[in-house]
């Protein structure tokens, strides 16, 4: 035999050569006598063949592969990690999508059910009310249930018929009906009711249940779909046989409405917040009335189509697990403990071969552990696990030093997130409601503390301090100062700094009374600052008192950035009235006052608003927030602070900050 025929003979083995052989054998017979029996033999012996010998070309081929040890390693991954992972996950997307589909159906339900009782103890008040109090208060509580249910119809019948709304088409039900409620089908369309009888009385509510009003029972949930087992009826009995689901929802036999017919277009099926946000369809068999048989029911389904997101946001707590899912959760858990258990021992098996190797590497990890950082471990060998223990003998020669400094680095994040935890807390958690302005303010710190400020107070009066700042520096020292403005402020506001004499009129009478200066309190706070921080230490700052009975703002801005005042789409700034606060010792400050109409827009920033630049070095400006506040300017204060933000980080080109980022919006009412 020729080498390198022998070469491959070697290569395939003995089974390899036998099914390359029948293979031939198969393809030579097929075509000479393809209806042939021994034809027919050959081919099932090739495939037993083939299926062996391709077992055992897997097996050479996963021996090869293993011999690394990092695919090893992966391997045993594979085995121990993922297997148990891919299991859970699919053990958990099937139980949560039972799950939400009975928790959908659970609440549409409820809300049925609690509407129908609402329904039926508002009838029995009407039956039980005096004769001569009956008609107006079915017209009251008729006028409050029509905000619950749509086209609602009351047909009160006593000595004379009264019907709510005037003109209501609602006939009476057919003799034989007692005190009900609930859900009944007539004339192939369902209906929430009630009925209550009493002597001299019988009072009915009729209310459809749309596609619209059975979505709305649950608002933002999803699509709601109410069908019945019934026959298409006298005119074609033959279609459909009794007991037959309508499947269509476009069918119009169907006894509730297609989906969307109440609204076209409109669609009650929320957005997927992700790609795992699936379409829960789940349906629930139910028992309803039927009109024209007092006391007679009539199976029907409940079907609701949801996602997950819609559930898990209105409620999760109220869930009622049935038998049926219970079953399959257990099954799909045994399940998964058989492969996990299997999944174990294979894992074992691999990952000793590789324990082995690094025995010496887990004694010396376990010396390390005791503190022995003296230890060193013996290497042998000129390999992967050689050059993992040379390693590690480097490592511990300087562990200890970097234990040390991670000790440090944990230390000072530590505190570095405290004082963020405090600082956050030093923001107001929400502006003060005015009868002529709505205030909202937002900071956004370039690191974990901030130097920006701002601050709402209201005053005992009708009045409101608003104050804005900016302390020069960034990070704690920075934040430190920016907490004692805040205290300094505070106090001062609850101190009450007066102003000299000034006389107002009240009630009228003739009087003066005392009102806070923003000037006056900006001195001081001037002073106070200069006096406790470091010379280098400052911060720019405004200030302002807003009058909610005059809308009149007066204040004081110590070298701030002018905020703008937006009045019918024309942009001004208000001026400076003095230098910073704490460069100096003493500083008189000016103030002024300015009238805040109904649709004014006074918005305060710091400079992390205008001075970020893009990729050419081009700060954002002032200009380009006066034209963005023109064009978004009708908008609600939250989005404008949304709108302003996002464009200035698409300006930057980045999401990382390079400046405390603070806006403070007033708008008149």
């Amino acid at each position: 035999m020729p080498p390198r025929l022998t070469t491959i003979v070697q290569k395939l083995g003995r089974l390899g050569v036998a099914f390359f052989f029948l293979l031939a054998l198969y393809v030579l017979l097929y075509f000479a006598a393809p209806s042939s029996g021994f034809t027919g033999f050959a081919g099932l012996v090739l495939y037993v063949t083939g299926a062996i010998y391709a077992v055992r070309l897997i097996r050479r081929s996963v021996k090869r592969a293993i011999w690394w040890l990092r695919n090893r390693l992966i391997v045993a991954y594979l085995f121990i990690a993922v297997v148990p992972v891919v299991l859970i996950a699919t053990l958990v997307a099937i139980g949560g999508y039972f799950l939400v589909g009975q928790a959908a159906v659970y609440l549409v339900g409820a809300e049925l059910d609690r509407r129908t009782a609402t329904l039926n103890n508002t009838a029995q008040l009407i039956a039980d009310a005096p004769p001569g109090k009956r008609e107006a208060l079915a017209r009251q509580v008729s006028s409050f249930l029509q905000t619950r249910f749509q086209n609602l119809e009351l047909l009160v019948r006593a000595d004379r018929d009264y019907r709510y709304p005037e003109g209501a088409s609602v006939a009476a039900p057919p003799e034989g009906w007692k005190d009900a409620s609930g859900i009944v089908v007539r004339d192939r369309r369902f209906y929430s009711w009630a009925h209550a009888v009493k002597p001299g009385v019988e009072v009915t509510f009729l209310a459809p249940l749309t596609a619209d009003s059975l979505a709305d029972l649950v608002p933002n949930l999803g699509e709601v779909f109410l069908g019945s087992f019934i026959d298409r009826g006298a005119a074609a009995p033959a279609a459909r046989p009794k007991g037959t689901v309508r499947q269509r929802m476009g069918d119009p036999d169907l006894v509730a409405p297609a989906r969307g017919e109440a609204k076209k277009g409109r669609n009650y099926m929320p957005q997927a917040t992700s790609r795992f946000d699936v379409a829960v369809n789940w349906p629930t068999p139910m028992t309803v009335s039927s009109w024209d048989a007092p006391g007679k029911t009539q199976g029907a389904f409940l079907l609701v189509s949801t996602r997950p997101s819609a559930v898990l946001g209105i409620i999760f707590s109220r869930v009622e697990v049935s038998q049926t899912v219970l079953t399959v959760f257990l099954v799909v858990a045994g399940l998964l403990l058989a492969v996990e258990l299997v999944s174990l021992v294979i894992g074992v098996n691999m990952t000793r071969t590789i324990t082995r190797a690094v025995h010496t590497l887990y004694e010396g990890t376990a010396r390390v552990k005791e503190g022995d950082f003296s230890h060193r471990i013996e290497v042998h060998g000129n390999d992967q696990l050689a050059d993992l223990g040379t390693s590690f003998n480097r490592m511990t020669e300087n562990l200890e030093r970097l234990i040390l400094v991670e000790k440090e680095q944990e230390r000072l994040k530590s505190e570095i997130e405290i004082a963020r935890e405090v600082q956050g807390q030093l923001f107001p958690r929400g502006a003060p409601t005015m009868k002529t302005l709505e205030l909202t303010g937002v900071c956004h710190p370039a690191r974990m503390v901030s130097g920006d400020y701002y601050d709402f107070v209201r005053l005992q009066d009708s009045r409101v301090a608003l104050a804005i700042g900016d302390v020069a520096g960034k990070g704690i020292s920075a934040a430190l100062l920016m907490a004692a403005l805040q205290s300094m402020m505070r106090t001062q506001l609850t101190a009450g700094i007066p102003v000299q004499a000034m006389a107002a009129q009240s009630g009228g009478n003739g009087g003066a009374h005392s009102l806070l200066s923003a000037a006056t309190l900006v001195g001081q706070l001037n002073r106070q600052v200069y006096a406790t921080t470091a010379p280098e230490k400052y911060a720019t700052f405004y200030f302002g008192l807003y009058d909610d009975d005059n809308r009149v703002l007066t204040y004081t801005n110590a070298g701030h950035l002018p905020p703008i005042l937006m009045r019918n789409g024309v942009a001004q700034r208000l001026e400076v009235t003095g230098t910073v606060v704490g460069a100096f010792p003493s500083v008189l400050y000016g103030e002024k006052s300015i009238e805040l109409r109904q649709g004014d827009l006074l918005v305060a920033f710091t400079d992390g608003i205008v001075e970020p630049e893009n990729e050419y070095g081009e700060a954002f400006g002032e200009e380009q927030l006066i034209d963005l506040l023109a064009q978004h300017g009708e908008l609600e204060s939250k989005e404008i602070i949304a709108r302003v933000m996002e464009t200035v980080e698409q300006w930057t080109g980045t999401t990382e900050l390079f400046d405390d980022m603070t806006l403070l919006l007033a708008r008149g009412v």
